[in-house]
């Protein structure tokens, strides 16, 4: 039969190496591969990438056995370790430490939700704390580690699990994967870009004078926005007034010990800091507002809390939280830093980079460029940079910590109003606004809400039809259990030992 779309895209352009590049590109291949389409990728050896985003969410396991990708031999040429949940510590108040597990706290007790069962149990003085039934957050907290497919019909089954990463290696991976199915990788620096006379582009100069010609273009060139910012002068919306942080200061260090399966998120007294140990080094970083600390004095108080000896850094990378107004626009669709940015405290961005990419295949045009494609694009993308800026947020504005002026200013924050409107709808009665496709699901808002020291007034009434007997034996029993079903388990190393041992970390010369 004959291709009929006579109108479709022909060329897509990938502006841009790195994370976001190689993440669209290897999708593109395996979405395109034998379609006609050709994906071409421009990157420059010269431009250096980021290469903080090296902790993930549960969905980025999603995509990797999408594409096909075997995630044991990912693991192992990623130097990639398991993540099983947040730590947070410091956060409601110094010294006090919560959990943001993967996966499921409890179960439901006959047909009632488990939280609203356990707030019952905790108007009646029960003891237990809610962490005590999420299994990632007991097998995190004891550094140990399964998949939950390899504990079938045990609590641990309920947990989920992400990956901590290296991202150039990560980048270098997909890059390999997208190689072979069809993707033309071309060397060289854009430095200009030539738009038709109704504002789309038509081709991309580089440095030496070749030039690169396409239907759609992908804007992954990071921070400098080339395509979205520089050439269509997109309105980058600026989110500084809720999310404070303005600088990160970012170092990696040899491990000194066995990895922990979690990522530390430790507050400071003008941000917070990260710990993302992978097989064999860690990267860490203090994320932190230049109106409270100097770059200069961030990276003292960086490099006085690592431990190890540093590989490489210390780097200061400068950041504004916000999004563009559009990141879908002409015949460019923004994605990655080129579109947006929102500090790594819940490990989001490579989420949003095949988030993008993923809504694009879902919404892509042909040449005709139906602007409904691209509003629908826009909104879609929107709703989740939002949902993550007040997921962030919350953690920010519900401190009791007075101790800096940096704290003191947070609790002074005015949320945004569907943030606001969010928290007390759950304070209310354990209610939570579910949107389209939440990315953050009922656990999570409900470790954070709950660490943060925010309970609702009451639980919901249909509950008292269970039995108390019922609800109370259930945490009694359940709670022993699943500790002593983790205390069974490797720990985190032995596991990364025995089934995905990384080649040896190579320093650098």
């Amino acid at each position: 039969m004959q291709d009929t779309n006579q109108n479709g895209i022909r060329k897509v352009v990938i502006v841009g190496g790195g994370s976001a590049g190689w993440i669209c590109a290897a999708m593109a291949s395996h979405y395109f591969h034998k379609t006609g389409v050709e994906v071409e990728l421009i990157e420059s050896e010269e431009i250096g990438t980021i290469g903080v985003g090296e902790s993930t969410i549960p969905p980025f396991l999603q995509l990797i056995r999408s594409l096909g990708i075997d995630e044991q031999d990912f693991i192992q040429k990623t130097q990639a370790s398991f993540k099983l949940a947040i730590r947070f510590e410091n956060w409601r108040n110094k010294g006090e430490t919560y959990y943001h597990p993967f996966g499921q706290i409890g179960g439901p007790i006959g047909r009632h939700e488990f939280y609203q069962c356990w707030l019952r149990a905790k108007a009646n003085g029960h003891p237990s704390a809610l962490q005590d039934f999420a299994p990632a957050t007991v097998m995190a907290d004891q550094w140990k580690f399964i998949p939950p497919f390899r504990a079938q019909k045990t609590l641990l089954s309920g947990a989920s699990y992400a990956l901590h990463i290296d991202a150039k290696l990560v980048a270098q991976y997909l890059r390999d994967f997208a190689e072979a199915r069809g993707v033309k990788r071309t060397e060289g620096i854009v430095t200009d870009v030539v738009s038709r006379p109704d504002g789309f582009v038509e081709k991309v100069i580089m440095k030496n004078g070749s030039e690169v010609s396409g239907d759609l273009f992908i804007d992954c060139s990071g921070f400098r926005a080339l395509l979205i910012g520089k050439t269509l002068d997109e309105e980058y919306l600026d989110w500084s007034d809720v999310l404070m942080c303005d600088r990160a200061v970012v170092a990696q260090t040899e491990n000194v010990k066995d990895p922990h399966p979690y990522t530390l998120a430790q507050a400071q007294d003008a941000g917070w800091r990260w710990r993302i140990p992978l097989q064999h080094r860690a990267g860490n970083g203090y994320v932190f507002c230049s109106q409270y600390i100097s770059e200069d004095e961030a990276t003292a108080t960086l490099l006085s809390q690592i431990e190890g000896d540093v590989l490489l850094g210390p780097n200061i990378i400068p950041f504004k939280t916000g999004m563009r107004k559009r990141l879908f626009r002409n015949n460019v669709v923004a994605i990655g830093l080129a579109g947006g940015f929102i500090e790594p405290l819940e490990s989001t961005a490579l989420h949003l980079i095949y988030r993008g990419m993923d809504f694009l295949l879902r919404y892509f045009p042909d040449k005709a460029f139906d602007p409904r494609l691209a509003a629908e694009y826009n909104r879609r993308m929107t709703m989740d940079y939002e949902e993550i800026r007040d997921f962030i947020v919350l953690h920010y504005y519900t401190t009791q910590r007075d101790d800096t002026p940096f704290w003191r200013d947070y609790q002074k924050l005015t949320p945004p109003e569907s943030l606001r409107e969010r928290v007390e709808l759950f304070k209310s009665s354990a209610v939570l606004r579910d949107g389209i496709d939440d990315m953050f699901r009922a656990p999570s808002w409900q470790s954070i809400m709950e660490g943060m020291g925010i309970r609702p007034d009451r639980y919901q009434q249909l509950v008292d039809a269970a039995p108390y007997s019922v609800i109370k034996q259930t945490l009694d029993q359940s709670a022993p259990i699943l500790k002593a079903q983790v205390a069974a388990l490797p720990s985190h190393g032995e596991f990364l030992a025995q089934h995905c041992p990384a080649a040896p970390f190579k320093r650098s010369a």
